[in-house]
């Protein structure tokens, strides 16, 4: 009689577009974290530098950043490399 394919129906596109959509959405909680998650770390490097110019102990630092004390030396060590080439 009638030959309907499961793709021409209105439910099978609205379940498609609903799919479409539910992934659209997650992909962009993804990118919104991903983002954020990276200003941390940037915002992290930026202010390493400036509490050890302060005076404050790479230990200090470490547990104010929630970071390991290798992470510290090592944003101290670019921030130094990168202030030795730019002058």
């Amino acid at each position: 009689m009638f030959e309907i394919k499961l793709q021409e129906t209105r439910v099978y596109r609205e379940a498609k577009e609903e799919g479409r959509q539910e992934g659209l959405k997650q992909a962009l909680e993804e990118i919104r974290e991903q983002g954020l998650q990276q200003g941390r770390e940037e915002v992290k490097r930026e202010l390493i530098p400036r509490c050890l110019a302060y005076g404050i102990s790479i230990e200090e630092v470490a547990q104010l950043f929630n970071l390991t004390i290798e992470q510290v030396e090592q944003v101290k060590v670019t921030d130094e490399q990168e202030s030795s080439t730019s002058t």
